[in-house]
């Protein structure tokens, strides 16, 4: 009875063994392939903008170039890790009297900045500054944060062309993938975190998968604007089942942030029909330069996409998986 006893005890650590293997090689997997994903994506084609196919007048607009001409400048950081930071601006700031709303890009794993200028410069085109840097590593948001602050004394620099032209009150943050967890970080847990007014995140790697590699995030403490977008192709849903084969940013886990953030903070989520996980640096970009235009610039042909129950995200059918939820927290919709 005891021999016996012992073996089947001895037959249950193996299938627990077994079990915990196959989760490793799942994990490992998953890791892999956000590795080599993230380190073949290329860099954004610099006339993106007039191939991507809106599904809506609002989406096109702000799809396409804005109305400024732009200025760009390289920073040298000091740093091994970060290299420089790269600013994107309209060209109108270096003779205006006037601040500029501000967005900070966290990078992607194996996209920095010098890999989707192109993105930087559509957005300056739409009258933002726009900065980021060379961080391989962006996931805590520390990168962005040094980014914001480099901005910032720029504006307190008599001899930079940034001085007094920041509007530190109208500043935004975008990511994507490992980014889209820096966004998170970036406005939850570092200095600046409640400076920013709007957070757009692309394809936002999963929370478990995150926690894997070290990269822990918590959507719940987002308290700007909240916009949270992902392909339906194979390498961001997965095979959609949550115990399956997942994807980097699949509909489940889209689902959990959305659900974690407030219901006192104006957040959306939805999902680019047949988009690959690298599709959503370029093919989202008219909806997250749209986000920006309305929390930023109070632009209500922008705000159009989002609001209401006629809002153009809602029957574009570019987008699926819908959820939009901009409540009003003591009056953040007014000027």
């Amino acid at each position: 009875m005891v021999a016996r006893k012992g073996a089947g005890s001895l037959r249950g650590v193996r299938r627990v063994l077994k079990v915990l293997g196959i989760v490793v090689l799942v994990v490992v997997g998953l890791v892999v392939a956000l590795l080599v994903v993230g380190s073949a994506m290329p860099t954004v084609a610099q006339d993106y903008y007039e191939h991507v196919e809106a599904g809506g007048p609002v989406e096109a607009r702000y799809t396409a170039m804005g109305p400024y001409q732009v200025g760009h400048q390289d920073f040298d950081a000091a740093d091994d890790t970060i290299k420089k930071y790269e600013v994107w601006y309209p060209a109108d700031l270096e003779g205006s009297d006037r601040a500029w709303p501000v967005v900070v890009v966290a990078n992607g794993t194996g996209t920095p900045a010098s890999k989707y200028q192109a993105v930087f410069e559509h957005l300056a085109s739409w009258g933002f500054v726009v900065v980021g840097n060379e961080d391989p590593s962006s996931w805590s948001g520390e990168s962005c944060e040094r980014s914001l602050a480099f901005l910032l004394a720029q504006n307190e620099d008599a001899q930079s062309v940034f001085y007094q032209r920041i509007d530190g009150e109208r500043v935004g943050l975008a990511g994507h993938s490992q980014g889209g967890v820096a966004v998170v970080n970036a406005a939850t847990t570092q200095p600046h975190a409640m400076t920013y007014k709007a957070v757009f995140g692309a394809s936002t790697t999963f929370q478990l998968l995150a926690q894997n590699l070290g990269w822990p995030y918590d959507a719940s403490a987002i308290k700007a604007p909240y916009l949270m977008v992902a392909g339906t192709g194979a390498s961001d849903a997965g095979d959609g089942k949550e115990d399956g084969n997942a994807g980097i940013a699949p509909l489940w886990s889209m689902h959990e942030n959305y659900d974690a953030v407030g219901a006192d903070v104006p957040k959306a989520m939805a999902r680019l029909v047949g988009a690959e996980h690298g599709d959503m640096l370029s093919k989202a970009d008219g909806y997250m330069t749209a986000w920006f235009c309305y929390w930023l610039q109070r632009d209500a042909e922008a705000g159009s996409a989002f609001l209401g129950d006629d809002a153009e995200i809602l029957t574009n059918p570019r987008w699926q998986d819908v959820a939009v939820s901009l409540a009003d927290p003591e009056g953040a919709l007014e000027d």
